[in-house]
């Protein structure tokens, strides 16, 4: 196979890699009822003026499956802290004692459960997408290396090895969808 051909078919397995990853980490976002540290991820807080993430000004965990601590190293954070927690509106009500904030994660509704379900779905279809973005620009740049020396029957071998990824990867999102899907049915 042209050496050009490989190094495209390589740039598309890293690059379908990465959407597979972004689809899962868009997933970890959203919660199953269990309490999770990443519900807050993308939450950024006023530090001295800067927007800084939560995880750099504050110590977040999970103690048990319906709540979430977060604890400031400084303790002057505590009120920019709640105030972005309020401000992102995913749901939870910050409970401030002074010294940390509680999030308790309510137990999901049937009706709530199935909005989700399908806030899975459209993730899935987003990285489902990008997947077969990543396809169709591999294969356009395969098809311009016929000016660089390519022959009909290799750029034909790289477009049938660029299907070949984009099933496995759009595989791959089916998976994760339905352990996620599953994930958020179960009470």
């Amino acid at each position: 196979m042209n050496e050009f051909i490989k190094m495209e078919l390589d740039e598309a397995l890293s690059a379908m890699e990465k959407a597979l990853v972004h689809a899962e980490s868009e997933f970890l976002k959203i919660r199953a009822g269990k309490a999770s540290v990443a519900m807050l991820d993308g939450i950024m807080v006023d530090y001295y003026g800067a927007a800084t993430a939560l995880a750099q000004v504050a110590n977040v965990n999970t103690p048990d499956a319906r709540t979430i601590v977060v604890q400031p190293w400084e303790k002057s954070m505590i009120s920019p802290i709640e105030k972005a927690i309020m401000e992102a509106n995913i749901g939870l009500n910050p409970q401030n004692d002074g010294q940390l904030i509680r999030l308790n994660v309510p137990p999901l509704t049937e009706e709530r459960r199935r909005d989700l379900v399908k806030k899975v779905k459209e993730e899935a279809e987003r990285g489902k997408i990008t997947v077969r973005n990543i396809r169709k620009a591999t294969n356009e740049n395969i098809k311009k290396l016929k000016n660089d020396g390519a022959s009909e029957d290799e750029i034909k071998v790289g477009e049938g090895e660029v299907q070949k990824l984009t099933d496995v990867y759009i595989a791959k999102v089916d998976h994760l969808t339905e352990i996620k899907e599953k994930d958020v049915m179960t009470v």
